[in-house]
């Protein structure tokens, strides 16, 4: 059931931060309360970035540890699943980030494959 490697995980890191910054104006988020478009926005660039420095297949420059990033997308995909809650999110913009925490939260808990340990007799 764990099938999500980090090399899977890298490659999903950037379609996803995009879609947090495009999928807002697409869908017309943030019509009751403009927090909504602009956290997932804001969300999205920051994942883009955390994206370009972490120490994985597709990382830049590689100064986050993978473990770190999977960290950060955790922590990330609760705050998603109580936004709506603190910041009075209905509708569309309840939904988009319930979805999006929960989407998260299924990648990096259930379906995130363990990394595999190296000995130093196998190097």
């Amino acid at each position: 059931m764990r099938f999500i490697t980090r090399t899977i995980h890298a490659y999903l890191d950037y379609p996803v931060a995009i879609s947090l910054m495009l999928l807002p104006f697409v869908l017309g988020l943030g019509a009751g309360n403009p927090l909504a478009k602009w956290i997932a926005v804001a969300t999205g660039a920051t994942a883009f970035v955390l994206t370009l420095l972490t120490d994985h297949e597709l990382g830049v420059v590689k100064v986050v540890p993978y473990w770190l990033h999977v960290a950060v997308d955790r922590l990330v995909g609760a705050a998603f699943i109580v936004a709506p809650f603190a910041l009075g999110f209905t509708g569309l913009d309840a939904a988009y980030y319930w979805v999006n925490g929960a989407a998260v939260l299924l990648v990096t808990f259930v379906l995130n494959a363990p990394e595999r340990s190296f000995s130093l007799a196998r190097a």
